[in-house]
């Protein structure tokens, strides 16, 4: 992610920066000795943002269906989240929610039939939000809740029409980092826990939804007369943290830049946009040229209304970015090299608690 505020790019020789890492080094004390303890390979490292019981369960898939109303505010429907036991005994998986309206939780073993079961929200904490304690019968891997989101999710951004640059439609973006995938999504919500996902999102007939995400069916997307809405569906076939998910509705268009990098953003700056990133392709070879093969599939762009508070955000296969950089002269498409460079630190390699989010 790259702040607004930051409009440098620092560089550095490799072997400067190597000679500066050693000296560092050379100048600490001497690190304490290894401890005779043995940590489990698949543990997951302890990190005091969540308050999920990841000793117990960690979650490797999540399949969501959620329907956007631009009236309430609200994001509603089911998550559901299948998981790998790490204690055969627990009786119970902890999630972390932040102003979530949980209507219902049930369980399911292997490709049984849901079973309803009980579940509970603790006291609201001022910086992680509520536990989600769900009871697991013996043998469950999976859990679904059914839930609404608050109009006042902290990751989540409800625009008027008047504050986009078409002034006919509202827009909807999320912005999960650093821990705030909890406020729309009950979830592991910290890095140490990788897992892929399957969405189906309803619209409104008008607005088009993207998501850092394949999306299935370009083209085909299916419109339910009765409901007046627009179904969307997505797939992320490469596990990542909780953060990395991220989604927008609005007024939307697409334009493609080259086999496998486009620009999605309103209809009167689509143009514009492609103009200004159209040597992304280029970035992307050299890239790989350095540190081996784009992994993504495709590397896309969303251009965002201005009310985006960040520079970029690398969100994998799309990148969300502010329209602040589009100075029609290519001068701040560095910001497109920042996020993309992610692609690779960050999101392939990524800190396993937020305590390391340096590495980045």
């Amino acid at each position: 992610m790259k702040s607004l505020t930051t409009r440098r790019v620092y560089t550095a020789r490799p072997a400067l920066l190597l000679f500066f890492m050693l000296a560092t080094a050379c100048n600490r004390a001497p690190a304490d000795p290894p401890s005779s303890k043995t940590v489990a390979k698949d543990t997951v490292p302890k990190d005091a943002s969540t308050l999920a019981n990841l000793d117990a369960v960690v979650a490797k898939h999540l399949v969501l269906d959620l329907t956007a109303d631009f009236n309430a505010k609200t994001l509603s429907g089911t998550a559901e989240l299948r998981f790998e036991r790490r204690d055969p005994n627990a009786s119970d998986v902890v999630l972390d929610t932040r102003d979530l309206s949980i209507q219902k939780a049930e369980t399911a073993s292997g490709s049984g039939p849901w079973m309803a079961t009980m579940h509970r929200l603790d006291p609201a904490t001022p910086a992680y939000g509520s536990a989600l304690h769900i009871a697991m019968p013996a043998g469950a891997d999976r859990v679904r809740v059914t839930y609404t989101t608050s109009p006042s999710a902290r990751g989540l951004q409800w625009l008027a029409p008047s504050q986009t640059a078409g002034k006919k439609q509202p827009f909807l973006f999320s912005q999960a980092q650093a821990i705030q995938a909890r406020s729309f999504i009950p979830l592991q919500d910290t890095p140490g826990v990788r897992m892929t996902y399957e969405a189906t999102i309803h619209t409104p007939k008008d607005l088009v939804a993207v998501m850092a995400a394949e999306m299935e069916d370009v083209g085909r997307v299916l419109l339910d007369a009765p409901t007046n809405t627009r179904t969307f569906k997505f797939k992320m076939p490469q596990a990542i943290p909780s953060y990395l998910i991220a989604i927008a509705i609005g007024d939307l268009a697409f334009k493609a830049m080259s086999d496998r990098t486009g620009v999605w953003a309103e209809p009167a700056m689509v143009d514009a946009a492609a103009r200004e990133f159209d040597d992304t392709e280029k970035m992307i070879v050299a890239t790989e040229k350095l540190y081996g093969p784009y992994r993504w599939g495709r590397y896309d762009l969303l251009v965002l209304p201005p009310s985006f508070p960040f520079g970029g955000m690398e969100n994998p296969r799309l990148t969300f970015a502010t329209p602040t950089v589009i100075a029609g002269d290519k001068s701040l498409v560095s910001l497109v090299a920042h996020e993309l460079a992610h692609s690779w630190s960050g999101n392939l390699v990524t800190n396993a608690t937020w305590r390391d989010f340096w590495l980045n």
